[in-house]
């Protein structure tokens, strides 16, 4: 029986739980010998930051008032920024690669890859070498005063759309003596970073427990002020059309699509233990005589059959490895060209 609030019996402080990392059994993220507390629970109602009205929405910005009017004008292909951490010589090489290719990259972090340069100076960064950027948020690292900042540089800097993620507890991952954060959750980042006039996205896991809840949790994050969903690996398109069926709200769908170019990176693709992917894929890609050539084929196959979905705006091309970062940018490019 648990006498703590939810809140501080969460790992992650979670209100508005679970995240996406929940175990197909139904065990914790970051402690399989706990099940996560949010799943045998009924999904948690957006009632505000801090339990008051949810902050007035103001106007958008320029940059989100352009994203807003080109979504659903044309299919949308974002890419995973895959160049290594704090490198702005691997930037420059992902960057050459995907410029003129993808209309933007998400610019987010990895277990591999946990310190970062700033979000709005990442921005700077990629903007000044001609890609539109899509920025990852997460609130493992930061608190509210932090993110609020980050926010508002961000709105300065002129993103494409702000990626509010909850993020994974600093237990996994190459940092686990930082101390982790988690002051907001994403559904509350949500809200904060629709305030400031941001396009607002945030993530969907249909595949993790509770299954049968999680177009209620979309809901309520739309609620929050969401405006774009990325739906994690959830085994195919047909997987991803009856999660937007069942959540039936006002909300755009980005589907993840996996880039798998060599044995390694299909290798890091299924340690994640909480995705999805079509039957099949990975080995094909193994078993191919050229693994790029099959691996670039099987994404851009998948990323038509999702961009025929109704309500989908656009897929990411989601994927890489440490050691690999240039070769994927390279990979991305070639799967966007092919798309177009």
């Amino acid at each position: 029986m648990i006498s703590l609030p939810l809140i501080d019996a969460c790992p992650k402080r979670m209100e508005y739980g679970p995240c996406g990392g929940v175990g197909f059994d139904g065990s914790c993220e970051i402690d399989a010998q706990h099940r996560c507390l949010f799943v045998d629970r009924p999904t948690v109602p957006w009632t505000g930051v801090d339990r008051v009205a949810r902050p007035a929405t103001g106007a958008r910005t320029a940059a989100a008032a352009d994203t807003l009017a080109a979504l659903g004008t044309r299919p949308w292909i974002v890419a995973d920024l895959p160049a290594r951490a704090l490198s702005v010589a691997s930037l420059d090489a992902c960057a050459a690669a995907l410029a003129g290719n993808v209309d933007a990259v998400l610019a987010g972090d990895a277990g591999s890859a946990r310190v970062q340069f700033p979000p709005a100076y990442r921005a700077r960064l990629l903007h000044e070498r001609g890609l539109r950027v899509w920025t990852g948020l997460n609130m493992r690292d930061r608190n509210r005063v932090a993110i609020e900042g980050e926010l508002a540089a961000l709105a300065v800097e002129g993103v494409a759309g702000v990626h509010c993620v909850t993020g994974d507890h600093t237990r996994t991952g190459h940092r686990p003596d930082a101390a982790p954060v988690f002051d907001l959750d994403s559904t509350e980042a949500a809200a904060l970073a629709r305030a400031v006039g941001h396009v607002v996205s945030v993530a969907a896991s249909p595949a993790a427990p509770p299954v049968e809840r999680r177009a209620a949790r979309l809901r309520e994050k739309v609620d929050a002020g969401a405006d774009v969903c990325f739906v994690n690996h959830a085994g195919g398109a047909a997987a991803v059309r009856r999660f937007i069926d069942e959540v039936a709200a006002d909300v755009r769908y980005i589907p993840c699509v996996p880039v798998v170019v060599d044995a390694a990176s299909a290798d890091l693709l299924e340690s994640f233990t909480t995705l999805v992917l079509p039957h099949g894929f990975l080995a094909r890609v193994r078993g191919a005589a050229d693994p790029r050539a099959e691996g670039i084929a099987l994404t851009v196959a998948l990323a038509e059959e999702m961009l025929a979905l109704p309500g989908v705006v656009g897929v990411n091309l989601s994927g890489g490895r440490e050691g690999g970062e240039e070769a994927f940018a390279e990979a991305m490019a070639e799967v966007a060209r092919r798309l177009r």
